[in-house]
């Protein structure tokens, strides 16, 4: 039976960190399932590091949601994957967002955070007291908040948590994902 995936997502969703790892779960033949808060056309956006102190953000693709968060039975998946951009701001305070994730965390199943994708884990706090990962730099008080330790390294993996700096991370971030989710 094949592999199946979930990635939980929104509107201002960075366009990369979304279709990279959506696209590569397809490539290895495993079933990828995007979730959002609404069943309904997302918007994404593209990132970049063009000289500013911070990201530039500009519209990108529009992206189709397979289901709601709602309508998510994580037993269903083998893993999950969580994406930055400005999405993990507002769907972390979906009532959806505990269940699907404390799921995969209690079940030691393999999570891959992206960039600003701490933020959504801040819903399952206590998850996180105790470990390590790494997170877009403007993140890193939401990481020591949750009582983890903020790693400087682009890419981190503490046991089932694949954590990535940023996009530029991708390839390798999806490379430790796929190691976790293939033992």
């Amino acid at each position: 039976m094949p592999k199946k995936v979930l990635i939980v997502t929104g509107d201002a969703v960075e366009a990369l960190e979304v279709y990279y790892p959506y696209y590569r779960l397809l490539e290895e033949q495993i079933d990828a399932v995007i979730a959002a808060p609404k069943k309904q056309t997302l918007h994404t956006v593209v990132h970049d590091f063009v000289g500013w102190e911070t990201y530039t953000e500009k519209p990108g693709y529009l992206l189709e949601p397979h289901l709601s968060f709602a309508e998510v039975n994580p037993e269903e998946y083998d893993g999950l994957i969580i994406p930055g951009g400005r999405a993990p701001e507002y769907i972390r305070l979906d009532e959806n967002i505990p269940r699907i994730l404390s799921h995969f965390f209690e079940a030691n199943k393999p999570v891959g955070a992206i960039c600003h994708a701490a933020q959504v884990l801040e819903a399952v706090r206590d998850q996180l007291k105790g470990r390590e990962m790494t997170a877009y730099i403007a993140c890193k008080l939401s990481v020591e908040a949750m009582g983890a330790t903020y790693i400087s390294n682009t890419l981190h993996v503490d046991r089932n948590l694949v954590s990535g700096h940023a996009w530029p991370d991708l390839p390798g971030f999806m490379r430790e994902f796929l190691t976790l989710l293939n033992r």
